[in-house]
C-alpha cells in the first residue's frame, strides 16, 4: 500500500531533530507503525513473538541496538524498556535514537515520569479528509490562522458522499476499500476493544455486553455534553443496573486505548458576566465507531439529518485536532450559561485563536454566523486575549466563500492544513 502523507510527518521530524525520542500514541490501525517507519532506519516490533517480550524482560538494551531512529513498535507490552530508552537517551547525548509507537498507555502511565526533556509526545488520530485525499485542500487551515481575509473552494463530496465517508472512518488500510467492507472493518474494531484491546491494555476483564452497550450510549450522544448519570442510564436500558462510577471505569478504559477522546471546554477571559460551562464533549476515535456502535450504514445517516448532524460535527472535530497538530494547537469547545455554543475553539501556542461552527447543510448558517459573531462582539474580552483570527462555519455543502459579515463558510471537503 502506498504511503499517503501524514500532518504528524512534519510533527514527528521537529521533535525528532529536538529530542533524543519521540512516543507516537493513538488508536490502533490509526498509521503509527507506518508512520514511524518512514523516519525510523530500522525497528523491532514488540508483539512480533513472545521471545522478544522474554528478551525485554530479561535484557532490554538488547532490543535498542540498531541504526538510529530506532523503532520500538506496541512498546507499551513491555513497560520496562522505557526505562531503558531514558537511559541510553541520556548515554548517548544525542537526538533522534529512538521513535515509540503504542497503541495504548501503560496501567501505571509509566511515560509521565522521568520522560522531561528526552521523549517528546505526537498524537496520532485517524486521517482527516485532507490527508486521505477526500478534500481538495483548497481552504488553509493555516492561512485562516494568519488572518486569511476570504476563502474560495468547491468541495467534490455531495451530501451522501460525505455520510460514506462518517461510516467509512479515517483508517489508512480503508482508503481503497468500498463502504460495505469499511462496515465490516469498523464492527469488528469494536467487537476487538470489548474482547481484547481493553483487557490488555487495562489487566482488568470487564464485561463485554456493558462495554457494548457503553460504547453504544457515547455513539448515541456523541458530539453532546451527556453527564455520566445520562450514560449509565442508557447503559442500564435493558434493565440490569448500571452507577456512573462502573460508566466512568469504562470510559477511563476506552480513553486508555484511544477510543474516546471528549473535547475539553474553552478557558477564556469573558467580558460579560456570562458563566462558562466546563463539560466536556463526547467524540470517539473516529466518527465511524459511533456508526459501527449503533449499525448505521450511509443511507440511513444520509436519512436521519439530526444524528446526521452530531456525526458530521465529530468529523469536523477529528479532522481539526488532525490539522492543528500541524502547529501544536489545540481545539475546545464553548459554552455558557446563556446557552451561546460554539462547536470548535482553533487556539494557537500563543494563544491566537479562531472559531468554527459546525452546520450540516445551508439551514442554520444565519444562526451560526450570529453565533460567531456575538461570541466576537459580545462575549470574550478582546482587550486581553486578542481578536479571533478568524470566524467560520464548516459544512457539508458544496462551495468554500466568505460572507459580507467576513465569516468564512468552508465545506470540510475544501479543508486543508
Amino acid at each position: 500500500m502506498v504511503y499517503l502523507p501524514r500532518v504528524a510527518d512534519d510533527v514527528l521530524a521537529g521533535r525528532l531533530s529536538a529530542l533524543g525520542g519521540v512516543l507516537l500514541e493513538g488508536p490502533r490501525a490509526c498509521g503509527k507503525t507506518s508512520t514511524g517507519l518512514q523516519h525510523a532506519a530500522s525497528s523491532v516490533r514488540l508483539d512480533s513473538s513472545p521471545e522478544l517480550l522474554t528478551l525485554a524482560e530479561s535484557a532490554p538494551q538488547l532490543l535498542l541496538d540498531g541504526a538510529t531512529p530506532r523503532l520500538i513498535d506496541e512498546w507499551q507490552l513491555a513497560p520496562v524498556v522505557w526505562n531503558a530508552i531514558r537511559h541510553a537517551i541520556d548515554d548517548r547525548s544525542a537526538p533522534a535514537q529512538f521513535i515509540l509507537a503504542g497503541s495504548a498507555r501503560p496501567a501505571d502511565d509509566i511515560t509521565r515520569h522521568s520522560g522531561v526533556g528526552r521523549v517528546g509526545r505526537v498524537r496520532m488520530r485517524t486521517m482527516s479528509l485532507a490527508e486521505s485525499g477526500r478534500s481538495s485542500r483548497e481552504v488553509s487551515l493555516a492561512a485562516l490562522m494568519d488572518g486569511a481575509s476570504s476563502v474560495a473552494g468547491r468541495s467534490q463530496l455531495s451530501y451522501a458522499d460525505v455520510a460514506a465517508e462518517a461510516v467509512r472512518g479515517g483508517w489508512p488500510s480503508l482508503i481503497s476499500a468500498t463502504v460495505a467492507q469499511a462496515q465490516i472493518f469498523n464492527r469488528e474494531y469494536c467487537d476487538e476493544l470489548y474482547s481484547s484491546d481493553i483487557p490488555m491494555s487495562t489487566g482488568v476483564q470487564r464485561s463485554r455486553s456493558r462495554l457494548r452497550r457503553t460504547l453504544a450510549a457515547l455513539a448515541r450522544n456523541v458530539s453532546t455534553e451527556a453527564t455520566l448519570s445520562t450514560l449509565a442510564a442508557d447503559v442500564a436500558a435493558d434493565g440490569s443496573s448500571a452507577d456512573t462510577r462502573t460508566v466512568r471505569a469504562y470510559l477511563d478504559a476506552l480513553s486508555q486505548v484511544f477510543a474516546l477522546e471528549e473535547l475539553s471546554a474553552w478557558s477564556v477571559d469573558l467580558r460579560s458576566r456570562s458563566r462558562l460551562r466546563t463539560q466536556a464533549t463526547i467524540h470517539l476515535a473516529d466518527p465511524a465507531l459511533a456508526c459501527a456502535a449503533l449499525g448505521v450504514g450511509p443511507e440511513r445517516l444520509a436519512r436521519d439529518p439530526r444524528y446526521f448532524g452530531f456525526v458530521f460535527e465529530s468529523m469536523v472535530v477529528r479532522d481539526l485536532r488532525v490539522l492543528t497538530s500541524g502547529f501544536d494547537g489545540r481545539v475546545f469547545r464553548y459554552r455558557d450559561n446563556t446557552g451561546l455554543e460554539i462547536d470548535t475553539i482553533i487556539e494557537s501556542p500563543d494563544g491566537s485563536w479562531g472559531a468554527m461552527e459546525v452546520k450540516l447543510g445551508q439551514n442554520g448558517l444565519g444562526a451560526a454566523e450570529a453565533a460567531l459573531l456575538k461570541l466576537r462582539d459580545e462575549r470574550v474580552d478582546i482587550g486581553k486575549v486578542g481578536a479571533p483570527r478568524f470566524l467560520a462555519i464548516a459544512t457539508a455543502t458544496e462551495y468554500a466563500y466568505t460572507r459580507p459579515s467576513g465569516v468564512h463558510v468552508v465545506p470540510l471537503g475544501t479543508l486543508g492544513p
